[in-house]
């Protein structure tokens, strides 16, 4: 896909993977909708990013605010070519040790918040297909964690071996309408994700930029090409 001029929606957009996705999307000449919840850092990434960059504020769990959101788009930009579903968590616990919020969240936010957003931005693009002959390009954020389970992190798991499965049947069902769907499964990289999931990062992780710059490069792909799965290691992932 030729990336000048085209729309991107990138959700998680205020912080890490999210803003590393909206800056480089944008130095390629996309127009590019960050939604987020947090409005200050949407804010700042708009001063940094400048007039090709709208923050929306939007939780993805929330219909309507998902709807409303997409109903914003639509209306000013008039299409989507670029969905990234990035918005996701991770909270770290044996099973045992889980509490009902975090199981909650973390269901809502990776699964159902991704069914949402795919669920709003699949009727543009299937309309782009029917009038331009492409449709777009739908990438999906699981994890290597949704390849191989692992201890203390079983809802994390299952929330990402969800994303593969979604991607997987979204690959399969959108093709035809020129939509293409690429999953990728990153493994540990340096943002606010540790934190937040209570663990710590070893060894030398994958930087934002990184995958940022896969990206690019997975998009840009001739519209007949499909790259539907990446799986990104850090080389040196202990010390």
């Amino acid at each position: 896909m030729e990336l000048k001029d085209k729309v991107a929606v990138v959700t998680g957009a205020s912080a890490g993977l999210g803003r590393a996705f909206a800056q480089s999307l944008a130095a390629e000449g996309m127009r590019v909708y960050g939604l987020a919840r947090r409005s200050a850092r949407l804010d700042e990434l708009g001063r940094e990013i400048g007039p090709a960059f709208r923050g929306l504020v939007c939780d993805v769990t929330n219909e309507r605010d998902v709807a409303s959101t997409f109903e914003t788009i639509q209306r000013e930009a008039g299409r989507v070519d670029v969905l990234v579903a990035n918005a996701g968590l991770g909270k770290f616990a044996p099973i045992t040790d889980v509490t009902t919020d975090d199981l909650d969240v973390q269901l809502a936010t990776n699964v159902r918040g991704l069914m949402l957003t795919v669920r709003a931005a699949v009727p543009m693009m299937k309309a782009q297909n029917a009038k331009d002959g492409f449709g777009g390009h739908v990438v999906t954020i699981a994890s290597v964690a949704g390849l191989v389970g692992n201890a203390n992190l079983s809802v994390y798991n299952a929330t990402k071996f969800a994303v593969r499965g979604l991607s997987e049947a979204l690959m399969k069902e959108l093709r035809g309408d020129g939509i293409k769907v690429t999953c990728f499964y990153p493994g540990s990289i340096a943002t606010e994700f540790a934190d937040v999931a209570g663990t710590t990062l070893k060894g030398e992780p994958m930087q934002p930029e990184d995958l940022a710059a896969t990206l690019v490069h997975v998009l840009r792909a001739p519209d007949r090409y499909l790259i539907s799965e990446v799986v990104m290691r850090p080389l040196r992932p202990a010390a």
